[in-house]
């Protein structure tokens, strides 16, 4: 039997895996938690073969965070991260981190049944493309990689000194591409970007 450990705040999609879990003849779950943070923790106490990570976690505990503490600990253990998020940040740190596969709980066409028998058959399973977001009149793939950085930080409501000196780049930078932003979704105003790139998912701070 492979023991599974979930990792998942959201009560629904916590239930329905366990469930998934329980009903098969391969899997065994050892341990189902809210956050992240204890992950690690109970790696310890416990073997386990894969865990099935979330990324936005209870108590703000970052699941991808958690995924590079229990990789370089334990390399042996298999993790897919599971997210609902569009983030577009979120696929090329998990491959950074080293986590074996990935899966949009939304969006994936497999079930995470078959993520789960690919993962532990050796395969490295992620999405063939990012989700694509609209933001005002634009969509996602418009916005170059550095105006999604400085959209993440916009987010969080500092000034556009403190953003700069966050992304090590001139204020002027900063307002260059925001401006830029502005024109390419058509908001008249920073504060209705903001906002509407949070309420997208698009970026999310500090995850």
């Amino acid at each position: 039997m492979i023991n599974v450990m979930v990792v998942e705040d959201q009560a629904m999609p916590r239930q329905l895996f366990e469930m998934i879990i329980k009903q098969s003849e391969h899997y065994k779950l050892v341990y189902s938690i809210e956050s992240a943070g204890m992950a690690e923790v109970y790696c310890m106490s416990h073997q386990v073969d894969l865990i099935l990570m979330d990324v936005c976690t209870s108590m703000g505990e970052s699941g991808l965070e958690a995924a590079e503490r229990i990789k370089k600990k334990y390399p042996e253990i298999k993790i897919i991260i599971v997210t609902s998020m569009p983030e577009c940040s979120y696929i090329d740190r998990a491959r950074a981190i080293g986590v074996e596969s990935f899966w949009y709980k939304d969006l994936s066409r497999e079930s995470i049944l078959d993520i789960m028998d690919r993962t532990m058959a050796g395969e490295s399973v992620y999405p063939l493309e990012k989700p694509e977001v609209v933001l005002g009149l634009c969509k996602s793939s418009e916005l170059t990689e550095r105006e999604l950085e400085v959209l993440r930080e916009l987010t969080s409501g500092d000034s556009d000194a403190l953003i700069a000196d966050r992304l090590h780049m001139s204020v002027w930078t900063v307002r260059s591409h925001i401006k830029h932003m502005m024109d390419k979704t058509g908001f008249d105003s920073r504060t209705k970007l903001a906002v509407a790139a949070r309420e997208s998912g698009i970026v999310i701070l500090g995850f």
